[in-house]
C-alpha cells in the first residue's frame, strides 16, 4: 500500500492527469495481492452504474444554459441593485450572485465563471482594482459547491451512502454564513481604501431599482424555489430535480427571456459532455483507488490511528481540517471526496460526530482548497477572466482565504450550523 501512496505522488508530481494516475497507482497493490487487474474495469464501471450520478451532466447542462440564457445576468442585476448603493457594493453584489446562483449550478468554477466574466470588467470601471476584483470572483464561486445543490455533496453522499437531500439541507446555512461574511468583508475593505464608486444613497430610487431588477429575475429566482421545493416536497428526487433545472432553464432561455438560440444548443451540449465526461472519469477510477483502500482495510487503521492518538472529537476535527487543507491545496475535489471519505468518514463515526454534519465539514474545506495554489480551480478561472498572472492574485485573496478559515472552524466546532434544517 505504501507503493501505491508513492506512485501516487510521483505521478501527481509529474503531472499526470488526476484521473490516469488513480486508476495506474493501484496496480502495485493489485499485483502485490494477487488480484486480477480485471477488477480496475469492474470496479470503475460499477462505480458509474449509478442513477444518483446523473445529476452531475444535468447540473452541468444547466450552469451553461443559465449563462448562455440571460438568467446569470439578471441575477447581476438584481444583486447590484440590492447592495450597490454601499461602498463596496457591487464587490458584494459579486457574492450575493454567486449566493443566487449556487442555488442551481451545483458547481463552483460555473459560478465563478457565470458571474466574473460580467462583473470583473465592470468592478474595473467603478475603481476596483483587477486583482483585487478577480479575487472577489474566485472566493465566491466556492459558495456554488455548498449552498445546494451541490456537485461534490451528490459525490459524498454516494460514496458514504448518505442522503443527498439532508446534505444539502445543511449547506445551507453554512453556505449563508461564508456568503455574508465575504460581503462584510468586502465592504469594510472598500470603505477603508477608497474602491468602488456607490451609488446616492436614495431609499425610493433604491426601492424603485429593486422591484425592477426583482420583476426581471423573478423567473430565475423560482428555480431554486422549484427545484429545491421538489426534493423537500417529495415531489422528485435529487436527480430528478437536475433534471427539472436543466428543462427549466432551457425552456426559460429559449422562450421567456429569448436569449439563447436554438444554433447555440449544439455547444452548450458538447460543453456539458466534455465536462461531466472529466468529472465522471475522475469517479471512475477514484473509485478503483477507494477499492485497494477498502481491499487493504484502510478505514479501519485510519479510525484506529486516530483514536490512539485522541480521544477528543474536537482534535479529531482540527487534525482532519488541517489534513483536508492540504490535500485540497494539490488534489482536485471530487476524486479527493471519493478517496478520502470512506477512510475519514467511519472514524467520524467513532467519535461520536453526526454523519451529515462531518459530511458538510469536508465539501466545505475541500471548497477551500478551489482557491488555494498550485492547483485551485477557481484561481485558474479568475486568471482567464482578468488575464492577470495567479501571483498579482494572491495578495489580496489573504484576506479573503482567512475568512473562509474562519467561517470552516465555526462550521466545525457548531454543529447546530449545518444540522439545524436538517432536524
Amino acid at each position: 500500500m505504501i507503493g501505491t501512496a508513492i506512485a501516487l505522488i510521483v505521478m501527481f508530481a509529474a503531472a499526470v492527469p488526476i484521473a490516469f494516475a488513480l486508476g495506474m497507482a493501484p496496480l502495485i497493490a493489485l499485483d502485490a495481492q494477487r488480484i486480477p487487474l480485471i477488477v480496475i474495469a469492474q470496479a470503475a464501471l460499477e462505480s458509474l452504474d449509478s442513477f444518483t450520478l446523473l445529476a452531475i451532466p444535468f447540473y452541468v447542462m444547466a450552469g451553461r444554459i443559465m449563462l448562455a440564457g440571460g438568467m446569470a445576468t439578471r441575477l447581476v442585476g438584481l444583486a447590484a441593485a440590492l447592495v450597490g448603493w454601499v461602498r463596496g457594493g457591487l464587490g458584494a453584489a459579486g457574492v450575493l450572485t454567486a449566493m443566487f446562483f449556487a442555488t442551481i449550478s451545483g458547481s463552483s468554477s460555473a459560478t465563478a465563471a457565470a458571474i466574473g466574466s460580467i462583473l470583473v470588467p465592470e468592478m474595473t470601471k467603478r475603481n476596483y482594482p483587477k486583482p483585487y476584483a478577480a479575487a472577489i470572483i474566485a472566493s465566491s464561486g466556492e459558495i456554488g459547491v455548498i449552498i445546494p445543490p451541490s456537485i461534490p455533496m451528490v459525490i459524498y453522499a454516494v460514496t458514504v451512502s448518505e442522503s443527498i437531500g439532508s446534505l444539502f439541507l445543511a449547506g445551507i446555512l453554512p453556505g449563508l454564513l461564508i456568503g455574508f461574511s465575504m460581503m462584510a468583508l468586502i465592504i469594510v475593505q472598500s470603505t477603508m481604501r477608497g474602491y468602488g464608486d456607490p451609488t446616492r444613497f436614495v431609499p425610493r430610487e433604491i426601492a424603485r431599482d429593486v422591484w425592477a431588477a426583482t420583476k426581471r429575475a423573478t423567473l430565475s429566482l423560482l428555480m431554486p424555489i422549484i427545484v429545491l421545493g421538489g426534493i423537500y416536497g417529495g415531489i422528485f428526487t435529487a436527480t430528478e430535480a437536475a433534471v427539472v433545472a436543466a428543462v427549466y432553464a432551457l425552456i426559460l432561455g429559449l422562450f421567456v427571456y429569448k436569449e439563447l438560440k436554438w444554433r447555440d444548443l449544439p455547444e452548450i451540449l458538447a460543453g456539458s459532455a466534455k465536462t461531466s465526461a472529466i468529472v465522471l472519469i475522475i469517479v471512475a477510477f477514484a473509485s478503483v483507488f477507494a477499492y485497494v483502500l477498502t481491499t487493504y482495510q484502510a478505514p479501519q487503521a485510519v479510525a484506529a490511528w486516530l483514536t490512539a492518538i485522541t480521544a477528543s472529537p474536537l482534535i479529531f476535527l482540527l487534525l482532519v481540517n488541517g489534513f483536508l487543507f492540504i490535500v485540497g491545496m494539490f488534489m482536485e475535489t471530487l476524486a479527493a471526496i471519493i478517496i478520502l471519505a470512506p477512510v475519514l468518514a467511519p472514524a467520524a463515526i467513532a467519535f461520536g460526530i453526526d454523519p451529515i454534519h462531518f459530511g458538510t465539514i469536508v465539501v466545505v474545506n475541500l471548497a477551500v482548497g478551489m482557491v488555494t495554489p498550485p492547483v485551485g480551480v477557481n484561481l485558474f478561472v479568475a486568471c482567464s477572466i482578468s488575464k492577470l498572472r495567479m501571483e498579482q492574485l494572491m495578495p489580496p485573496l489573504l484576506p479573503f482565504l482567512a475568512t473562509l478559515v474562519i467561517c470552516l472552524l465555526i462550521i466545525t466546532y457548531v454543529p447546530a450550523l449545518s444540522l439545524a434544517l436538517v432536524r
